[in-house]
């Protein structure tokens, strides 16, 4: 015969003989002394699971969600919210609850009560106190200073920066004070190069950057997105080099990259991360116009309004369930609600300042962008016009200048695909840009790729067509891409709806480029402008860019204005450069 065990019987002879320290458990071990009480299924339940675990002492207050914090205040009719509660014990931590033995007002005796884990704000315990003396040869703005800080006191966390406050310097510094931490960054491919640059600035450890299947072995290893599938299988055992490596940090810049949880390289990170238990994540687009594109970011963070997909999805996603035709339920996840609730519930986990907000900001933020072309086009072109110069030194200047001409519109050409990411990633902020080049080709095609919300400028447009452009990209909201010749449209415009400016290839002419900039940046602008220069390292290009640099007159533009003749000037540099390299 089978014997029927029942729980509250069970649970009433725990009772008779517990002696720890639950104080639910005791309050209910003085309760069945009385005849009249009886034991619940629940209760019973509850003994049965947690008699044997040991409570923790706390003994301090905790600061809760301020949206709980309402809810307490109405369900016990309090005069104000409480922002915090005394927790004297932790009893028994759920997977998504803590029972606590506490109390909620100052006045009140401890007593045990339930409280979701969502509702709790961490709080960090690490003390931060950093030495920036040893990066005095190039210090940390002071508003970087405190995105650091954040870094260092948080395992887990994201630094969503606007666009030009210095998100990888702030990275950097503060991977390096974490001191014998290998890191993995991982990055779009265009930011390789410039990832591996910014590390080497503050540290002589070793930095490597991993192509194609070939993995490197570094204190810093950068790698790109598009390749981590090389290093980590999901059906195949014997490829896992990401977990295998011994990589104990990972840093994911322009994470809203792995904003699709169903995309393989969401999936990888996914995994890797939440072994490691250290990730910070860069963007300047946390969330656009739909918050679930925000929840795996969260999610990967550990926030705990990410706790729960159907919970956020329905509060801030409008999240609906819906049966579709097949017969299959679906969630329609894509609007947008309580968003200052959703930002205000996540801000222990995210530091998100814009430009205007930044006080130590220069009016404008120049800022290179180093990347590697890889063209045979280019190699070609290159080697003869070397070999071409090398017999032919005392040509003339505009001689020179035009057996250039194809090289530079071959890099004009390459640059294309990775100005578009750039511009990507302003209209995902929406915000205005502006692009320059000096070629038409590049110009037609890049306007090619944004039809309905870009206009164009070039020397061959008349007046009226010219500032019909320039009154769209003003007024109209619709139209968020300028493309201009850099001649053309470099001088004589005023272009202050834009926040970023562009330079898809360089000019010989430093000043062509400052007045340029200053499209954007004039009378009337409100805000910081970001310029943006992304220039082939392994170029001629390079050179060129070092020599316009050495030419500025004033520190806030990278290119001043130079006297008499500017492209005699630059191309005596730069024969000098490429005959003595």
């Amino acid at each position: 015969m089978v014997e029927i065990k029942v729980p509250e019987v069970e649970a009433r002879t725990i009772l008779t003989n517990y002696v720890g320290a639950n104080n639910f458990i005791l309050d209910l071990k003085e309760k069945i002394k009385s005849k009249y009480f009886n034991l619940t299924r629940n209760q019973a339940d509850y003994i049965l699971s947690n008699h044997e675990i040991v409570p923790k002492i706390a003994r301090k207050k905790v600061k809760i969600d301020p949206y709980y914090s309402q809810q307490l205040q109405e369900k016990k009719l309090l005069p104000k919210a409480p922002t915090e509660i005394w927790v004297e014990k932790i009893l028994v931590e759920g997977e998504k609850s803590y029972h606590i033995w506490g109390k909620i007002i100052e006045s009140e005796d401890l007593y045990s009560f339930w409280v979701p884990k969502s509702q709790i704000v961490p709080t960090s315990n690490k003390k931060i106190e950093v030495d920036y003396s040893p990066f005095s040869h190039r210090p940390p703005m002071e508003h970087q200073k405190p995105a650091i800080e954040a870094l260092l006191k948080n395992d887990m966390y994201i630094l969503a920066d606007d666009m030009g406050l210095g998100k990888t310097t702030s990275a950097v510094i503060a991977s390096i004070i974490e001191n014998n931490v290998r890191t993995l960054i991982v990055c779009p491919a265009s930011l390789k190069i410039n990832w591996k640059r910014e590390i080497e600035n503050y540290t002589n450890e070793e930095v490597v950057i991993v192509e194609g299947k070939k993995w490197q072995e570094g204190k810093f290893i950068i790698i790109n997105y598009d390749i981590l599938k090389n290093f980590h299988s999901f059906k195949n055992d014997s490829v896992r080099t990401l977990l295998d490596s011994g990589i104990e940090r990972i840093i994911i810049d322009e994470a809203h990259y792995i904003s699709n949880p169903k995309a393989q390289r969401t999936k990888i990170i996914n995994e890797i991360s939440n072994k490691l238990g250290k990730v910070w994540l860069l963007t300047g687009t946390p969330m656009t116009s739909r918050p679930i594109n925000y929840y795996n970011l969260l999610k990967l963070v550990n926030s705990r309004v990410a706790s729960n997909w159907i919970a956020y999805v329905t509060r801030y996603c409008e999240g609906r369930q819906f049966r579709a035709p097949n017969g299959k339920k679906i969630w329609n996840v894509n609007g947008a609600s309580n968003l200052e609730e959703l930002r205000d519930r996540t801000q222990d986990k995210i530091t998100r300042r814009l430009k205007e907000e930044v006080l130590d900001l220069p009016d404008k933020i120049i800022t290179p962008i180093y990347l590697e072309l890889k063209s045979e086009e280019y190699e070609k072109e290159m080697g003869e016009y070397l070999s071409w110069s090398d017999e032919n030194k005392n040509e003339s200047i505009t001689i020179h200048l035009a057996k250039l001409t194809k090289v530079r519109q071959i890099i004009a050409s390459n640059k294309i695909e990775h100005t578009k990411e750039l511009i990507n990633d302003i209209l995902e902020q929406d915000k205005k840009v502006i692009v320059f080049t000096n070629f038409t080709a590049p110009l037609m095609e890049l306007h090619s790729l944004y039809p309905k919300n870009s206009v164009i400028l070039h020397g061959q447009m008349s007046k009226e067509d010219r500032q019909k452009s320039v009154d769209e990209f003003q007024n109209n909201p619709k139209i968020k891409v300028f493309i201009s010749n850099l001649k053309a449209g470099g001088v004589g415009i005023t272009l202050t709806s834009a926040e970023a400016v562009i330079m898809n290839d360089l000019s010989f002419v430093p000043s062509d480029h400052s007045q340029a900039e200053d499209r954007a940046f004039r009378i009337g602008q409100k805000k910081n402008v970001s310029c943006l220069y992304p220039t082939f390292d392994n170029t001629i290009e390079r050179i060129i860019y070092n020599i316009l640099q050495k030419k500025k007159n004033v520190i806030d533009t990278v290119m001043g204005d130079i006297p008499s003749h500017p492209e005699i000037d630059i191309m005596s540099e730069l024969f000098n450069e490429l005959h003595n390299s």
